[in-house]
């Protein structure tokens, strides 16, 4: 599973006591590696899709207690059995991806949020296994936590989204705000885009919000990760906001100032 690229996935961090950072990686690096079979190159959608179903058979033989076949998964089999992680998860993962390669319109938000349950949601349940904090209501508010991350990276990249052929904003929502997909493709801003954009942001926000009060049920520096990692979101969903919607004009990104008051922020949580 060569990845040679982390975009801004706190991977191993610092911050994760170092004996969580071999499982942590080798967690990233099958969903990083999966997702660029469904959305790197030139490769047909049948390319994409086999590519899938080759994770989803080293999958299965991990599951049986079996070597899988591409020495690529060796470690990731090795960190499944050490940690006693749930298989199903990382299948909710490839599911989510192969979704990616026919899907490319949600009809409605309960939609898209079945959508981020299995591309988002597994990662976070993950991590609750990986520190034995995995009861009901922990696993509620990381769900939470993470579909909220999903949705304000939706936000973000809306653009880049578009040139992709696909557009995660409900089509109802949509219809809502009398957006048409044609104002997508021209990057056209707008009064009613600012409100559908300042609709999905704060909807979000109420998302995050929801999660956050998992930190206080974490472990030392895996509270501070996920303290670190709420704020950021929160931090990018203001900065939608500020330029009111208009991702079309400048990708929101976080900058040096923003570090400083996510981790002010964190501190108070």
């Amino acid at each position: 599973m060569p990845v040679d690229h982390y975009e801004n996935f706190p991977v191993a961090s610092l911050l994760l006591p170092r004996r969580l950072r071999r499982p942590v990686e080798a967690i990233y690096r099958f969903a990083r590696a999966a997702d660029d079979i469904a959305d790197e190159g030139d490769s047909t959608d049948a390319q994409r899709l086999q590519g899938l179903a080759e994770f989803a058979e080293a999958l299965d033989r991990i599951e049986r207690g079996e070597h899988p076949a591409q020495a690529d998964f060796a470690e990731l089999a090795a960190v499944i059995h050490a940690w006693r992680l749930p298989v199903a998860l990382f299948r909710d993962l490839l599911d989510a991806f192969a979704q990616d390669v026919v899907t490319r319109r949600y009809a409605d938000y309960p939609q898209l949020l079945d959508y981020c349950r299995r591309s988002a949601n597994p990662v976070g349940r993950l991590l609750l296994h990986l520190v034995g904090r995995a009861d009901a209501e922990n696993l509620r508010r990381s769900d939470c936590i993470c579909s909220a991350l999903q949705l304000v990276n939706f936000w973000q990249d809306i653009a880049i989204d578009w040139q992709k052929e696909r557009v995660y904003l409900p089509q109802a929502d949509l219809e809502r705000f009398g957006i048409g997909e044609s104002q997508i493709a021209a990057g056209c801003w707008s009064a009613g885009w600012a409100a559908l954009l300042a609709f999905e942001t704060e909807r979000t926000r109420r998302l995050m919000h929801a999660g956050a009060p998992l930190v206080q049920q974490l472990p030392g520096r895996m509270a501070w990760e996920i303290r670190l990692t709420v704020q950021g979101g929160l931090r990018i969903l203001e900065r939608i906001e500020r330029v009111r919607g208009d991702v079309f004009a400048q990708r929101p990104v976080l900058g040096v100032r923003d570090w400083l008051r996510i981790g002010g922020r964190a501190l108070r949580m």
